[in-house]
Formats: structure tokens, sequence, C-alpha cells
């Protein structure tokens, strides 16, 4: 799963105001209209992890495990998609099982909404 590296493409996401959200976490996404300049699809996965979720150990921990998760999971999302995984200070206490659940969950109700825009 490529990385949202700059400011825009992160912005590009959370203007789109299409979000799924969980106890400890918040997925904005958004399914680009075009691909990458090859013109095949890609996931690209960006991290909001702020100074509210604890200090940087914490606040590092807390991304290592969503990229570990988002890896483990990305097959269950559309084949070009954008996703901002948002912590909420909750994520710094929570287990990695609940971090898991709420994840792969999250993913899938990405997929289902995303799924049923196309056919509509």
């Amino acid at each position: 799963m490529e990385r949202l590296k700059s400011h825009q493409e992160f912005v590009a996401v959370l203007k789109t105001r299409t979000k799924v959200g969980s106890r400890d976490i918040v997925a904005h996404y958004r399914v680009p209209s075009s691909s990458n300049a090859d013109g095949e699809p890609r996931r690209r996965l960006g991290l909001a992890v702020s100074k509210a979720v604890g200090k940087a150990v914490t606040r590092n921990g807390v991304k290592r495990r969503f990229r570990q998760l988002a890896a483990r999971y990305e097959d269950q999302l559309p084949e070009s998609c954008d996703v901002v995984l948002r912590a909420k200070p909750s994520a710094s206490h929570a287990e990695y099982a609940q971090l898991e659940e709420q994840i792969g969950g999250m993913f899938r109700r990405i997929s289902a909404r995303t799924s049923a825009t196309r056919d509509a």
C-alpha cells in the first residue's frame, strides 16, 4: 500500500467528507476518478495521529499498528482508493485485537459503500 505524502493529497481526501467511524478510529476516504500516471489503480494510506493521542512514543506506536493492520486488510478496499486513518485519543489504550476488528470492519464498509455508489 502506497502512502499519501503531501499536504494536498491529505486535504483532497479530507475535503470529500466521506468517512466511516468506530470507537477509536475515523477513516476518511475517496475513490479518485483517475489512477496513477501508469493508468493502474492504486490504494494509498495516510495517517493522522495528533498530540491528543499521547507523546511521540505513543503516537509512533499507534501509527505502527495502523500501518500493519491496513496492510493486512487492504485487499478489502476498492482497487483505487485513498484512505486517511485518524486516531482518536482512545486509540492509544486500545488492544491490538480491538483495532484489528475496527479497521477490518471499516475497510469492509468502505468497500460496500463504494460498490453501492458505482452500481447506482
